[in-house]
């Protein structure tokens, strides 16, 4: 990972971090990258001995972006939990969610200019559960890794500054995407992967791939006229 990215490009991710979620994840992070932006992820930092919401809290500083997927706010289902008498939703995302935003409304002057893109799995259905955040601008995937990537750079294009340049159509950063996939995995193959455990690769090993393949595949000039 090459230096420390500066807050105006910095995107906080917080989201889930099971396998199923796994395909969204890749497509999220990749989505971030093309779009010029720095992904900063829990994950990220291995150390055994931090405490998990001082990293949390460290990344939502120094991030000018936030980008929150709560599309996993259900039970856990007794299927995958089966010695659990009773299913509880998960709290972790909506919680983080809660400290971006008050990061944005309490911390320091920078933190004024905090923005937030809130994913959901269908539109609406965080009012069962989260009626507090309603009056924000929530955009809702489906599950779909495509339809996700086209949010996050659609909302992208929208925080661009006056004039605004140019940016590639979801259309075109989800190809870009799906080339880089492929690049990954025949190249990860190549340095000992196999194919029934390329998912478990840890995700800054991923960001880091993702660069690798943009060197050489740059996102090209767009056209002005």
């Amino acid at each position: 990972m090459v230096g420390t990215p500066s807050f105006e490009t910095n995107v906080f991710i917080n989201c889930p971090f099971d396998k199923e979620y796994q395909p969204l994840l890749w497509a999220l992070l990749f989505a971030v990258i093309d779009c010029g932006f720095e992904p900063r992820i829990a994950l990220e930092n291995a150390d055994a001995g931090a405490v998990r919401i001082e990293k949390i809290k460290d990344l939502i500083q120094t991030a000018q972006y936030s980008i929150h997927d709560l599309s996993r706010m259900e039970a856990l289902r007794a299927r995958f939990f089966p010695w659990k008498a009773r299913s509880f939703p998960r709290f972790n995302m909506p919680f983080e969610l809660g400290l971006d935003l008050g990061c944005r409304n309490f911390g320091a002057a920078e933190h004024k200019k905090k923005k937030c893109l809130i994913l959901e799995k269908e539109e609406y259905r965080y009012r069962q559960v989260l009626s507090d955040i309603a009056g924000n601008d929530i955009k809702a995937h489906n599950d779909e890794p495509e339809t996700l990537v086209s949010c996050v750079r659609d909302w992208f294009h929208g925080q661009r500054s006056q004039p605004r340049a140019p940016m590639p159509s979801g259309f075109m950063v989800w190809d870009r995407y799906n080339k880089a996939r492929s690049y990954i995995e025949l190249t990860a193959q190549d340095r000992g992967y196999q194919p029934d455990n390329f998912t478990a690769m840890p995700v800054t090993e991923f960001i880091d791939f993702i660069k690798e393949w943009q060197e050489d595949n740059p996102v090209p000039p767009m056209r002005t006229h």
